[in-house]
């Protein structure tokens, strides 16, 4: 029996010692220091008149100080929106974090810089064989002209900037809340809203080589709600990711 406390208030103590371990949003985590490595997949749904989408990201964080830290991280979408279009949508952001870390829990603000680039051929090509007179009342309109909102959230490209604030909170040994907001206006004059609430289980205190190894180890579920402004969409997007996070 006493060994088995010694082993438990050494695994304690060796939590402890490795500082602070709060979940936040897209499989990322706040460390005051190291590395956090974060991936995940799931499925996105554009619109209720659209396929499904695949779709994967990864995350890279470093820590400068406790209060600061700077990351990459990239996302691909793919698969047939519908009979007609496929898609592979691929979105490169950097971001720098500024921290406000509190016991079990942290929020930041986010500055971040973006890169997309949306490869829809067949949309591409009926836009650039569009008929001339297209634009006359009466005009038989093609198929661009009727092009469906979830087409229209990936006629975009080139650079964006935006803030995003998020907030993590270890509310039990296991268990973490996250939540984030992101605002991003892109230079094809779209605005990007997204709203990011999870939930994270931590791995790491019931694993024994990650308790030993690594300073925090979290399996990520987070819903993405997003939508575009300025693009004549009325509707929501929506994902569903599980990821894992490991910090070394």
């Amino acid at each position: 029996m006493l060994s088995a406390f010694a082993a438990e208030e050494s695994l304690a103590d060796s939590a402890k010692a490795s500082g602070p371990n709060v979940p936040l949003t897209r499989s990322s985590v706040y460390l005051a220091k190291g590395v956090s490595i974060g991936v995940a997949g799931g499925v996105f749904n554009p619109t209720e008149d659209c396929d499904c989408l695949g779709v994967w990201q990864a995350q890279l964080e470093y820590f400068y100080s406790p209060r600061i830290s700077g990351g990459l991280d990239v996302r691909f979408f793919g698969g047939d929106l519908d009979s007609d279009v496929m898609i592979l949508y691929q979105r490169y952001r950097m971001n720098a974090r500024f921290h406000f870390p509190f016991d079990n829990l942290d929020m930041f603000v986010s500055p971040v810089i973006g890169l997309e680039t949306t490869d829809i051929e067949e949309f591409r090509d009926e836009w650039d064989n569009r008929e001339e007179n297209w634009w006359r009342p009466g005009a038989v309109l093609d198929s661009v002209d009727r092009a469906k909102s979830c087409e229209k959230m990936f006629s975009l490209d080139g650079f964006s900037v935006g803030a995003e604030i998020g907030v993590g909170w270890h509310f039990a040994r296991l268990w973490g809340l996250t939540g984030g907001a992101l605002y991003e206006y892109n230079f094809s004059r779209a605005h990007l809203l997204t709203l990011s609430p999870g939930v994270a289980f931590n791995l790491r205190d019931v694993w024994g080589w990650a308790s030993r190894t690594l300073l925090s180890s979290w399996i990520t579920m987070e819903v993405n709600f997003h939508r575009y402004f300025n693009r004549g969409v009325p509707n929501w997007g929506s994902a569903g990711f599980l990821g894992l996070q490991i910090g070394i």
